[in-house]
């Protein structure tokens, strides 16, 4: 017996007055109406309603069950609904992730603009480098960097990640300017901890070589701290150009063997499941999807 309709079937019964008006409301039979009270019942160990051939009266445990039933199926009903909201109307509060160099620089305007067309989505933005486990933490979205591994998740790219290796003018006066990526071993190289270095492409197998020696560089897990020691002339240092890319602009940093730039990597939206998505995910995604460009804006 499924409880919730046995206990639906019952109120009706109670309202209507007798099992036929019941059943017509309910659309099932008088017969099955019955049962269902009948059955209900049982599992409550409790008469309900007294029957005659006129008239149905509820007992005594009947009139407190019928109020609590009344509101249960009430709370129902208000849960579904609201539930239904979630799904045709962005409402909620929205759980990203976010690199943090990335997320300090170019998500403030885009949340700003994000919460204006959607003023029910609260935003709560978690900036970490690593990679979160969306399901375990309870992310919503998670927007990541790099050449995604095949996975689970649903990944939708939102715009190509240029890196490119650069240094002050100051640092290449005084320790001269590479010509190719073998010169590399004679400088000092700020590298990025998080980053993943494809060994196939020239640039990264000397860039990983000069890692691995340390080369009296630097290395951190924030890529502000090396953009910034970059441009305090501490060495040379690969970056993504939504980080480096003003400076690049304004002369502050010099990019530096362009016949060997690795391929663009990508900016993509993470999140868990394609059916059912909820309304604030989906206007997130929709959202999102085309405003930094292609190129994007801040090259």
């Amino acid at each position: 017996m499924d409880r919730i309709d046995a206990m639906r079937t019952f109120v009706t019964v109670v309202s209507e007055g007798s099992f036929t008006r019941a059943a017509d409301r309910l659309g099932m039979s008088p017969q099955l109406t019955s049962k269902y009270v009948s059955r209900l019942e049982q599992h409550l160990g409790v008469r309900l309603l007294n029957r005659t051939t006129r008239k149905l009266h509820l007992t005594e445990a009947g009139a407190s069950y019928h109020l609590r039933a009344q509101q249960v199926l009430s709370d129902i009903e208000d849960m579904e609904h609201q539930i239904g909201n979630l799904q045709t109307q962005a409402r909620g509060v929205l759980r990203i992730s976010a690199p943090v160099s990335f997320a300090i620089r170019h998500l403030p305007p885009l949340l700003q603009a994000f919460q204006t067309a959607h003023p029910a989505v609260g935003v709560d933005l978690q900036l970490n480098d690593r990679k979160v486990d969306l399901v375990d933490e309870g992310f919503d979205i998670a927007l990541r960097i790099g050449q995604l591994k095949s996975s689970s998740l649903i990944a939708k790219r939102l715009a190509p990640v240029r890196l490119a290796l650069c240094a002050s003018p100051a640092y290449l006066r005084q320790h001269g300017t590479p010509q190719h990526p073998e010169d590399l071993g004679h400088h000092r190289y700020l590298h990025y901890s998080y980053m993943e270095l494809d060994t196939s492409q020239t640039l990264h197998r000397w860039l990983q070589t000069a890692a691995q020696n340390g080369n009296h560089g630097m290395v951190s897990n924030n890529g502000d701290v090396l953009f910034e020691a970059a441009l305090a002339g501490a060495g040379i240092v690969l970056q993504p150009t939504f980080i480096s890319g003003a400076a690049i602009k304004a002369g502050k940093l010099q990019v530096l063997l362009t016949d060997y730039e690795p391929e663009p990597i990508g900016l993509y939206a993470v999140y868990a499941h394609r059916q059912l998505l909820a309304s604030k995910v989906r206007s997130f995604i929709d959202f999102v999807d085309g405003y930094f460009g292609d190129p994007p804006y801040w090259d």
